[in-house]
């Protein structure tokens, strides 16, 4: 070898960077226990989200059926609850098939509702009903993973599925209808396990009448493969999935309604009382909430990439947007179906094709943890008993200690609990199942004492001895004006025995041991009751409204002052009229 040349210039050694440099050039790499720590945390909050008390006032009829269904070994038809029920007839002429269908179509669910209640009591029910709904949101973000391919999108996915999920805390049936719903999506995305499809539709048809939504999942996922055959395409499994779907379609059948509960929300439009209740009324596009913002932001990413959006998801869009417009009960459908698609579609520039760096994967743990911080400090959840402030308890237990068997009337709201409380003591007027419209209105006509009615003759035609009341309707704020016409009528026919901070009870003929109050402290129960309401929900203080004009009514200006007072302090949004009659009262009071 040639000796290397003197005029050569030799490479000068590289001196190895300095420990701190070579430290300041690595990249910061999240740990590998970050993700699954936010797994957790997201669940955490999503279990806080889900877990206030037990509430509902379908509930408590839910839990008294399942008991029912256990003890007897038959469906509660006919009905053993409403002494009205009987002798109702019928207001439209389908009355008697939605009937049939509200009592029996939830059997099962009610079974399991009240077998959680045996087990764990009412902590039980808040932790199965969080269980519930986690499990919802668990399978949402497994499809948006699947779409997306992005942890963190799948996480959004899940946690905006539970902000939909918070309205719906409610220890009913359509909780299981969520998770059969999520879970057929679910199979039917990953193509695995498709032949435990008829046995949950079998499960699903007897928990709850929305089995049929089911169908238009199976429709919508057959139906693209279907267009790919027709176009000369097919597509590996397509006929086995056909072939799946059509069996689970059938066997979904077997239940106490066949296949009527398909054309029941059309029946639901027949009845008045029907059309009155919160769950079917239409949904508001403005102001916006979840819903609101995730139907946007789903139709924007999705006409984004309009090219390449896929025949299922249309559909799957326009039905459950569609259903979730038509009626407030269809919101957490889209809910489970609007963040899989957003996530799916979201805008896929090369920006968004990096993973995130590890501050920003921390950044996303802190967020998760302030939210943890927030729900608990609110106070709403992790909540593990049932609401006492809501419910007659105290005259409840009147009417058992003073082993009361007269015919009742009672509210719409409490006749659930009472149902549950009291049966078969007690059989209640009406309750939440909503079984005729015809008692229904009689109700009406009797509680808020209304212009053309006598309630002394309808309580006669029903054979009523026994009223337990609240004081309002509390969504609108309507006094029921049967408890200060009672309280204030003389000569006495009705007497005031028992009152709280939730109801009254008047009786027509007290037994010996029951010792009659002043009516006129039926006046002090409903304020009570009123003030107690917006204690426990300060978003909901019309009752405050209704008594000022009540009060207004009776010609008592100083307590009508003092509750427009009341509702003026209290009220969430301006009120012109309430401030205008408010200041009449203060300028006349002078």
């Amino acid at each position: 070898m040639p000796p290397r040349s003197a005029n050569r210039p030799a490479k000068a050694p590289v001196a190895p960077p300095a420990p701190a440099a070579r430290e300041a050039l690595a990249p910061i790499v999240a740990p590998p226990w970050l993700r699954p720590a936010i797994v957790a945390l997201a669940a955490a909050l999503l279990f806080i989200w889900f877990s206030p008390e037990v509430a509902d006032s379908d509930t408590w009829w839910h839990l008294k059926t399942g008991q029912y269904i256990l003890q007897t070994h038959k469906l509660p038809v006919p009905d053993p609850f409403a002494f009205t029920t009987a002798a109702a007839g019928s207001a439209y002429p389908a009355e008697e098939t939605v009937r049939h269908f509200n009592l029996t179509h939830e059997w099962l669910a009610q079974i399991i509702f009240y077998l959680v209640y045996a087990a764990g009591g009412f902590p039980g029910m808040v932790v199965f009903r969080s269980l519930l709904l986690m499990g919802v949101c668990a399978l949402v973000g497994l499809i948006a993973w699947r779409r997306s391919d992005s942890f963190y999108l799948a996480v959004g996915a899940a946690i905006a599925t539970g902000l939909i999920g918070d309205r719906y805390v409610s220890d009913r049936p359509f909780l299981i209808s969520f998770l059969l719903f999520a879970a057929t999506i679910a199979l039917l995305e990953y193509r695995r396990w498709l032949w435990a499809l008829p046995a949950m539709f079998v499960l699903w048809a007897n928990c709850h009448g929305g089995f049929f939504l089911g169908w238009a999942l199976l429709g919508a996922y057959c139906a693209e493969p279907a267009l790919a055959r027709y176009r000369g395409h097919p597509q590996a499994g397509d006929k086995r999935l056909y072939l799946i779907g059509a069996i689970a379609v059938a066997v979904s059948g077997l239940n106490p309604n066949f296949f009527q509960p398909v054309i029941m929300p059309l029946l639901y439009r027949e009845s008045v009382m029907q059309g009155l209740l919160w769950e079917w009324q239409h949904t508001a596009l403005w102001p916006l909430e979840p819903f609101q913002v995730m139907l946007f932001a789903a139709i924007v990413v999705m006409l984004l990439a309009w090219r390449r959006v896929r025949l299922v998801d249309w559909l799957l869009f326009l039905a459950f947007a569609f259903g979730a417009i038509w009626a407030v009960r269809n919101v957490m459908l889209f809910g489970i179906v609007g963040p899989f698609l957003i996530a799916g579609y979201f805008p896929r520039y090369s920006r968004w094709k990096r993973a995130l760096p590890a501050i920003a994967e921390f950044a996303a743990a802190v967020l998760l943890i302030l939210g943890i911080g927030l729900g608990v400090a609110s106070g709403a959840g992790l909540q593990f008993r049932a609401s006492v402030w809501k419910y007659p308890w105290g005259a409840a237990k009147f009417l058992e200690d003073h082993h009361i068997r007269s015919r009742m009337l009672n509210s719409y709201v409490h006749g659930g609990f009472l149902i549950w409380r009291l049966w078969p003591q007690e059989r209640v007027f009406i309750d939440g199942r909503a079984l005729s419209d015809n008692v229904f209105k009689d109700f009406r006509n009797i509680v808020y004492n209304m212009a053309g009615s006598d309630p002394r003759q309808l309580l006669d035609k029903y054979g009523i001895e026994t009223i337990v009341l609240d004081g309002f309707e509390y969504t609108s704020g309507e006094p029921f004006r049967l408890v200060p016409v009672l309280g204030l009528s003389t000569p006495v026919v009705w007497h005031l025995v028992y009152w709280d901070d939730t109801a009254t009870v008047f009786m027509r003929h007290p037994p010996p041991d029951v010792q009659p109050l002043q009516n006129a402290y039926a006046l002090n129960g409903i304020e009570a009751q009123c003030e107690s309401y917006v204690a426990h929900d300060p978003y909901h203080p019309r009752c405050a409204r209704g008594l000022g004009a009540l009060y207004l009514q009776l010609g008592d200006n100083a307590r009508a002052r003092k509750w427009w007072a009341f509702y003026l302090d209290h009220a969430v949004e301006p009120d012109p009229e309430a401030q205008a009659i408010y200041a009449r009262l203060l300028a006349s009071g002078r």
